[in-house]
């Protein structure tokens, strides 16, 4: 049904192919403007051109360079917001959910649960239990404060982006232009993964970081297939982002940040299994505990069916 709802705009193929153009030139070219100003100040009063990412955080401060770099996910979702609207006549509500209105009591139960027990219980347990040497307590009050505003502010419309962007707006197209389920699925999570391969854990790992690249894609696909909607997939993601900007950082990674805790440990020594046991044992727990409290069922054919345009008594059923 979810997919189905793209069937209540218009759909041709062509309005996926132009929204998409509209979406990258929002988000990569003038949502990078603001950046792209402020680094060619940097350059020209000191004469250094940063290229890397952690030569951008070096040139103009891990806060800054947050700010700016989160200004350009909040220009791709207004390019997505705008192209569901406008070539598609498509509402906000059919873009995330096929329930008669968003469900946010969905978004912050795996908010909560995600955000403040699992990941951030993950993290307290291994500072105070386990190895508390690869960590040192980072917190300083002001930039902290700094940057829990712009995190709390500008954090969930970059996840917002990547999910309406990823689960949403190509979830649907694919699935009514293909007319099946595990094409944009699949299709997804791997456009997603690959998104993610500038980022500066890639090249400290390598290519096998994009195992939870890819493996968390799908697994946001999944959420939003069985449960019919973008809520657990939204809320889980801010979640992500937002407790591991605040709580922890590396200089390996792409969210070099005025945390509370700053990871010390080699990534040339990351075990396997902290790539493999999110993917491999920990999503699917989660998978399990959230079919059972919100009862779903028929996994092969909302994940690998059909996509079939709902008739007038169907599309009744939905609203």
């Amino acid at each position: 049904m979810y997919i189905a709802q793209a069937f209540k705009g218009l759909h041709d193929w062509w309005r996926y192919l132009l929204g998409v153009l509209i979406v990258f030139t929002a988000w990569q070219m003038v949502g990078m403007i603001p950046l792209g100003v402020v680094l060619g100040i940097k350059v020209f009063e000191t004469g250094n051109i940063p290229v890397t990412i952690p030569d951008m955080i070096e040139a103009l401060g891990s806060n800054l360079f947050l700010f700016l770099m989160l200004v350009s996910f909040a220009a791709g979702l207004a390019g997505v917001i705008f192209s569901a609207k406008v070539l598609h006549k498509q509402s906000f509500v059919q873009l995330t959910t096929a329930r008669k209105k968003i469900d946010w009591s969905r978004f912050w139960f795996i908010f909560i649960l995600w955000g403040g027990v699992i990941s951030s219980g993950f993290v307290l347990i291994d500072y105070f239990f386990f190895a508390p040497e690869d960590y040192v307590l980072n917190f300083r009050l002001k930039p902290f404060l700094i940057l829990a505003a712009i995190a709390i502010t500008l954090i969930p419309l970059q996840t917002s982006f990547e999910e309406y962007f990823f689960r949403g707006y190509l979830m649907q197209g694919i699935g009514v232009v293909c007319k099946n389920k595990w094409l944009p699925l699949l299709i997804t999570s791997v456009g997603f993964g690959l998104m993610h391969i500038a980022n500066p854990e890639v090249e400290q790992l390598g290519p096998v970081i994009m195992v939870y690249y890819i493996g968390t894609g799908l697994f946001l696909g999944v959420l939003t297939l069985m449960d019919e909607g973008l809520e657990l997939a939204l809320g889980f993601h801010a979640a992500n982002n937002l407790f591991t900007a605040l709580l922890v950082t590396a200089d390996w990674t792409a969210f070099q940040t005025d945390s509370i805790l700053k990871d010390m440990s080699d990534p040339d020594t990351m075990a396997l299994g902290e790539i493999f046991i999110p993917v491999f044992v920990v999503f699917p727990i989660l998978l399990f505990i959230l079919s059972k409290k919100y009862n779903w069922s028929n996994w092969k054919d909302k994940l690998i069916g059909k996509v079939i345009e709902p008739t007038k008594e169907d599309y009744k059923i939905i609203e």
